[in-house]
Order: C-alpha cells, then sequence, then structure tokens
C-alpha cells in the first residue's frame, strides 16, 4: 500500500496552525485596551487556540498568603464574569477565522486560571510494556482509567522537559521558515 506524502516527502497536516505572531496581531486588534497589562499569551495547537492575559492586581490586600491567593482568585472571577459577553463573541469570530476553540484564561499576582479548555481524545497504539505502565499508575491509584494515566505521563514529561520542548518547537519552527522560503514545485 502507498501513502500520499506532501512537499520534501512528509504527511501533509490536516490544517497547518496560525502562527502565534498571526493570532497575537489579531487579538491586538480585537481585545479591547483595558483587559489585560500588556499582550495575552497565546498558545495555539492543532485543536485549541488559548489566550491567557494578565489582569491589573489594583489593590487587593497584603494579607497573609491564603487572603492575597483568594483576593487574586476574586479578581479572575471578576474578570472572568465582566467579560464574558465580549470574550465569547471574540471567540466565535476568532474560531470562524481560524477554524480553532478559543479557551480564555486570566492571571492576577501568583493566580493562573483557565476558564474553559478543550479535552480532545488522542488515538495511540501501545505495546504490552506501555499499557503495563499505564495499568501499574491504575492499579496504584495514580490515575482512575488507561486514558488518565497517559495524561498524567504526558504532563510529567512535560514538566520535566519544558526546555528541551522549547528548543524542539523553536528547531520545527526555523524547519517552516525555510520550507516556507524554499522553491515552490
Amino acid at each position: 500500500m502507498r501513502h500520499a506524502h506532501g512537499p520534501g516527502g512528509r504527511r501533509p497536516r490536516a490544517e497547518e496552525a496560525p502562527s502565534t505572531e498571526e493570532l497575537a496581531g489579531w487579538l491586538a486588534g480585537r481585545l479591547p485596551g483595558t483587559w489585560f497589562e500588556g499582550p495575552p499569551d497565546v498558545v495555539v495547537d492543532r485543536d485549541e487556540i488559548l489566550v491567557v492575559g494578565r489582569v491589573a492586581a489594583g489593590d487587593l490586600p497584603a494579607g497573609s498568603e491564603a487572603e492575597v491567593a483568594a483576593a487574586e482568585a476574586g479578581r479572575v472571577t471578576r474578570f472572568r464574569e465582566e467579560t464574558r459577553e465580549a470574550r465569547m463573541a471574540v471567540a466565535r469570530e476568532a474560531e470562524h477565522h481560524f477554524g480553532r476553540h478559543v479557551a480564555w484564561g486570566a492571571e492576577v499576582g501568583g493566580t493562573r486560571q483557565v476558564f474553559t479548555t478543550a479535552s480532545v481524545p488522542v488515538m495511540t497504539r501501545l505495546r504490552q510494556p506501555e499499557r503495563l505502565v499505564l495499568d501499574t499508575l491504575v492499579d496504584a491509584g495514580v490515575a482512575r482509567s488507561r486514558s488518565d494515566a497517559l495524561a498524567w505521563c504526558v504532563r510529567l514529561v512535560g514538566s520535566h522537559a519544558d526546555e528541551w520542548l522549547e528548543e524542539l518547537r523553536a528547531a520545527m519552527a526555523s524547519v517552516e521558515t525555510v520550507r516556507r522560503r524554499g522553491p515552490a514545485a
């Protein structure tokens, strides 16, 4: 059986993700300047766009750690409630324009909360040794299911490999830039 491949022998992607720069620029033109202190963080993948902005802390109390955390969480909740309709309008427009679900979040001080984010199923084939790892995590109560165990493993690797993953993403972006500048077939 022969497989179709795109330019350069690579498999074509379902749909190329919009660049973070393109999204950040689009959002800069659409979001009210009063929402965030500076431009929001924008993360995009094949399924979702995540927009998280830093909300002004204003006159939060300077009490105990618990009091400050509660006040920050309250400020995030207030932002979420006050901007809901406008955020949903921008999200609908972005979803139509970029073909991806939009999730929102906010940060105040040391508190970061993502409001709604997609939980996307991912199909994978695992051999018995890998399945045994997942089953051990389930049997030990670390996860409720193989799916939860796999998500736990991915989060663990991500938290311990941030620097390496960032290097890898930068290298992939460089390859994509060179590929776009290459000769047309």
